[in-house]
């Protein structure tokens, strides 16, 4: 088999980066290129896989067993998110890590376990990171990795007793645009998996109800000399805007199932401003509020500046999966016992996210998430212990014998 480590490093090697912006599906081509890698893999190791034209990779292991077992899915996300550089990656290969700060080659900065506590955990392993200009990938590369190991592990040991196994490959995610064009029925799962979790024992099947809301002010540009009465600044409007917003209901602030207003991006001049927030709560009804004071304090800023000041854009993105997976609990237990028999101790919890899962499970297929190892997502500080990827490999096998042993 092909070592877990120089698969992961290969795929991280692929820059396919999301752009929110883009109208296209999917929204850069450069995801094809992974994806196309994928389907190619799989296609060498005798597996049956197909790239359509919404850039979704979906391939079948065929069953090896006489007996009906359930068809079971494990689905990770080639996309990597806009937050942060995602070409020219330099990884850095810290073996037997002694739980101290890491130099980052590229930048002079640390990760450092007084900041990042959680470090000390994989001392002894073998930890990827970046080298601090970009990101690393590891969400969900780190996933991919795990999949295509235990895809090759069934594949060379015919011993490994299995039912049918259905593999998918989604871009997007990132964007909150993962399966929406995902056709359920044609792949064809019972049940699924995704495997976009981050630490060693994460299990998840309740995750944010997620919108976005893009805010545009119009502002009106007079020269500064003559501008008594006239001007109206679009700057300082939109900031009136965002300090409108109740500063505890931030992600700085929240944890747990709290829920938060996370602006993530703003361009402006005197003249217009846009800016874009996400808004996230596990509660559906605080949820629907949230959205609704985005509303309310737009008409405030037209009642204040006049009408067509403010213009507040709100779209849903995906809503919390526990709903759906309650009915088939006998998923997440067989996680659960997966984990155990690969000495780890779930943790199941609220994801403080979301997954291609959760929209997944509204369309009919219920599908919790599992952890995939990485850590610090979506910025140069992100890190994987590859001992992670390798127990997240170890889980997807044994969920994969629990359900063929029933």
């Amino acid at each position: 088999m092909e070592k877990l480590i120089d698969r992961f490093l290969r795929y991280v090697s692929v820059d396919t980066q999301s752009d929110e912006d883009s109208q296209s599906q999917p929204s850069t081509a450069k995801q094809l290129n992974l994806l196309k890698m994928l389907r190619d893999e799989l296609e060498a190791m005798g597996v049956k896989a197909e790239l359509d034209e919404y850039g979704y990779v979906m391939a079948t292991v065929p069953a090896n067993t006489e007996k009906k077992v359930p068809k079971i899915g494990f689905i990770s996300h080639v996309d990597t998110a806009p937050d942060a550089p995602g070409d020219q990656i330099k990884p850095q290969i810290i073996e037997n890590y002694d739980g101290g700060k890491i130099l980052l080659k590229g930048t002079g900065a640390y990760l450092d376990p007084e900041v990042f506590p959680e470090m000390t955990k994989y001392k002894g392993q073998t930890l990827i990171t970046t080298d601090g200009t970009t990101l690393l990938g590891a969400d969900d590369k780190a996933g991919v990795a795990a999949i295509m190991n235990a895809v090759q592990y069934m594949r060379e040991h015919p011993e490994f007793k299995h039912g049918e196994i259905k593999v998918g490959f989604t871009p997007d995610e990132e964007i909150g645009r993962g399966v929406v064009k995902f056709d359920v029925k044609k792949f064809g799962a019972d049940y699924a998996y995704t495997m976009d979790g981050g630490e060693v024992g994460e299990l998840e099947c309740e995750n944010f109800n997620a919108a976005s809301a893009k805010i545009h002010i119009q502002g009106r540009n007079v020269h500064p000399g003559y501008a008594k009465g006239k001007m109206k600044n679009a700057i300082i409007i939109a900031q009136e805007f965002n300090a409108m917003l109740p500063v505890e209901q931030r992600p700085e602030y929240t944890e747990g199932y709290e829920g938060f207003y996370h602006i993530i991006s703003f361009k402006g001049s005197v003249e217009e401003a846009d800016f874009s927030y996400i808004i996230r709560d596990h509660d559906r009804e605080k949820f629907e509020e949230k959205k609704k004071f985005i509303q309310t304090v737009a008409d405030f800023i037209n009642a204040k500046y006049g009408e067509g000041t403010c213009t507040a854009t709100v779209k849903d993105q995906y809503y919390n999966m526990k709903e759906q997976v309650l009915p088939h609990w006998h998923i997440v237990e067989k996680a659960v016992k997966a984990m155990e028999e690969a000495g780890i101790k779930a943790k199941i919890q609220p994801i403080r996210g979301g997954t291609d899962g959760a929209n997944l499970s509204f369309m009919g297929l219920p599908c919790p998430n599992i952890f995939a190892g990485g850590l610090n997502f979506h910025g140069r500080l992100e890190f994987v212990p590859l001992e992670s990827i390798e127990k997240a490999s170890e889980v997807i096998r044994n969920i994969i014998a629990l359900f063929e042993a029933e």
